[in-house]
């Protein structure tokens, strides 16, 4: 068993499978990678893009090319001296498997009842089938018989716990050791033959119990290395009782891209953005709003459940959820609640009416199940009212609206970023870009820039507005992410766009579609992408660039274990899924100056990682003179055997220049792996980032 030192996540498909991964072997192992970092592989829905929605755990997914296929491609990969890591869903899957079939037949006699997590209604499960002009004759023939189930709008939700608004995804209750064994048992013996080496654990808010199925987990498999799909808000950080190496680094993206930002950029851009929008300088009142707004129109099952669990009302149950701040307060059954979990629940009731005084004390004392209602409700309000509506209506810099992100927190300090560092798990994943985040690395470096550049920004979306105007809530995010993604066609920026509003729920949403206001916004789509907005991309490009080779020497060099989305080793400029979906291809051939600059850091940072330890000691380092600010820079190693140097702000800096500011080097002989010079000692930064605005120096002592 080999832990990851680096993984490079590739999106299978139907069109991309076993035997086209283990083609890239070499080109993988060339780039510097010790393991493949791969999507879900079990059994999924026919034609299924991404793997979430699988149907059967005890099956290697066949469009992927079955068992076999994979075996074969891990032979060659491991020829390569390449491992895999394999993305699990203990969650959730879809509602079209033979076992839910089963129960709905047989109703909760059935062995597989104790499969899902379900609300039986006098022996019936509910179905949300039925719609405005469905007949509900023709739909009930649809089902198995006798029929344990009843079938009502799909505005009042299923009968059974759901991922997130989702209900063709029905909740499993992996608690249960019977279903954690049944659902895991391909993985484990995938284990067991020496062909996997690692594990991503998708959405363990949804669980009943994530510890204990970490727990679980970590003693079937022998301790392999495991990181959580955990969503980690401010400060707040992983319970240091959960059996796992680290989360898949959103809240590493999240200070990593707050490197790039200027704070002097906030006053300005906040101000243009709510004189464009109308919307309030307050991105919380949004946020409360819009979480407020998801529980009204998607959860209500949820809350119903919760309330009756808690012996409150609906009313209070939504408050509550509401006003939490985070995807989950970590309480478990039975357990004195952590004094932490205690806080926030505390802090988030004291925003509510005192109608919410029941829940709190059912959520931090009460029965098993009002515990684990309120746990698993926290975690969907979080992502539809926040990831999926709230960041779609507030975004002065749509760079800081990511996963886990704080679009109101603008800049982070070297200082800041260095004690993060500091208090990292040793293992845990890091990342610039993934299937989920809402704009890749590449498009934010180029938003970043923004953040320096107010005044000049603000006269270009005059410009570009006095010729088009469409959505004054959709305007201002429609330039940000054409500016930033040029070029793209008007097919992508479209689809973006559609989805944008959607989200936003302002104009339209996935549930009340216009068909007129959705004809207008791909009229406009069409023509933005005819105006020259690349003329000002092409201007700030030498800057964006900076930031962009920055932010991936630093997530490469920092602390944790580095992950690279497919193609991001060179530009990529994609906006929210399925955008960042696309097929990429293989091998890769720079084709600009700046993807040539990005290949070079990515190759050359990860083959030192390969030469370094993997837990290697975290040193800040800095730079003394006037641009000192302009700075990042560390140190791995017990005796330092790697430098990673970035520089930050670079408009700010390219008025100033670097003048007398220097670095001390740590003592020995070093060389640059980017440029190609040799240092020692006191060193000026005119002369270090001369060629390159990062340098990665290794000791090479004579």
């Amino acid at each position: 068993m080999s832990r990851p030192i680096s993984t490079y996540r590739l999106q299978l498909t139907p069109d991309f499978g076993f035997a086209q991964v283990a083609d890239l072997a070499g080109y993988l192992r060339d780039l510097g990678v010790t393991h493949v970092y791969l999507s879900p592989i079990l059994q999924a829905v026919p034609g299924s893009r991404h793997g979430y929605d699988v149907t059967d755990h005890s099956r290697v997914r066949e469009e992927f090319g079955g068992a076999q296929g994979f075996r074969e491609m891990a032979q060659r990969l491991a020829a390569h001296d390449l491992g895999i890591v394999l993305d699990l869903v203990p969650n959730h899957m879809n509602t079209e498997n033979e076992r839910f079939m089963a129960v709905l037949r047989d109703g909760p006699g059935s062995p597989y009842a104790r499969w899902f997590d379900i609300e039986w209604d006098g022996g019936k499960v509910a179905l949300p089938v039925l719609g405005d002009d469905t007949d509900p004759a023709e739909a009930e023939r649809g089902y198995p018989q006798p029929g344990y189930h009843k079938l009502v709008d799909w505005r009042e939700g299923p009968g059974y716990r759901r991922f997130f608004d989702v209900s063709t995804l029905i909740g499993l209750r992996v608690e249960d050791p019977e279903v954690f064994f049944a659902t895991h048992e391909v993985i484990f013996w995938l284990l067991d033959e020496g062909l996997v080496d690692g594990l991503r654990i998708d959405h363990p808010d949804g669980l009943a119990d994530p510890r204990g199925y970490l727990e679980a987990l970590r003693a079937r498999t022998g301790g392999v290395w495991t990181v959580v799909e955990k969503i980690l808000i401010g400060a707040e950080r992983l319970p240091g009782d959960w059996a796992c190496d680290g989360t898949t680094g959103y809240e590493a993206l999240n200070r990593v891209n707050g490197l790039f930002v200027d704070p002097e950029g906030k006053a300005p851009l906040v101000e243009l953005f709510t004189r464009l929008t109308g919307e309030p300088e307050n991105y919380h009142a949004v946020m409360a709003r819009a979480k407020r707004e998801v529980i009204d129109l998607f959860f209500g099952p949820e809350v119903r459940r919760l309330a009756r669990a808690a012996s409150c009302t609906p009313e209070a149950a939504a408050e509550l959820l509401a006003a939490m701040p985070v995807y989950r307060a970590y309480v478990v059954p039975g357990e004195p609640p952590p004094r932490r979990s205690v806080e926030i629940v505390e802090q988030a009731a004291a925003a509510c009416s005192p109608a919410v005084r029941p829940l709190v004390q059912q959520a931090l004392y009460g029965s098993p199940e009002a515990i684990i209602r309120f746990q698993q409700a926290c975690g969907p309000v979080m992502a539809k009212g926040v990831e999926d509506t709230a960041l779609y209506r507030w975004f002065p810099l749509s760079c800081l609206n990511e996963v886990g992100g704080e679009p109101d927190l603008f800049g982070l300090s070297a200082e800041e970023f260095h004690a993060f560092c500091a208090s990292m798990p040793p293992h845990s994943m890091t990342t610039l870009s993934t299937h989920d985040t809402k704009r890749s690395e590449d498009v934010r470096a180029r938003l970043s820039v923004l953040s320096e550049l107010p005044e000049e920004w603000a006269e270009a979306v005059a410009g570009w507005s006095a010729e088009l105007s469409f959505d004054r809530h959709l305007d201002y995010l429609a330039w940000q992410n054409l500016m930033a993604a040029w070029p793209i066609s008007a097919e992508r920026f479209t689809d973006y766009l559609l989805k944008a509003a959607r989200e936003a729920k302002t104009a339209i949403s996935w549930i009340r579609p216009d068909p007129g206001y959705e004809q207008r916004l791909r009229a406009f789509a069409e023509a933005a992408v005819r105006l020259d907005v690349g003329a000002f991309t092409r201007r700030i490009d030498p800057y964006a660039m900076s930031n962009s080779l920055g932010a991936k020497l630093v997530q490469l060099m920092m602390p944790g274990v580095p992950d690279v989305y497919q193609g991001n080793e060179m530009t990529d400029f994609s906006l929210v899924d399925p955008d960042n979906r696309r097929p990429v291809s293989f091998p890769r051939e720079p084709a600009t100056e700046w993807d040539a600059a990005k290949l070079l850091v990515t190759t050359q940072a990860l083959r030192l990682r390969r030469r370094l330890e993997p837990a290697a000691a975290y040193t800040p380092m800095s730079a003394e003179g006037d641009a000192a600010e302009h700075v990042i820079a560390f140190a791995r190693g017990d005796r330092p055997a790697a430098v990673a140097v970035a520089t930050r702000l670079p408009v700010r800096l390219a008025r100033r220049g670097w003048g007398a500011t220097t670095l001390t080097l740590p003592p020995g002989h070093w060389r640059d792996l980017l440029a190609g010079g040799r240092h020692t000692g006191r060193v000026p930064l005119a002369h270090l980032l001369g060629t390159y605005p990062v340098a990665l120096l290794e000791r090479h002592d004579l």
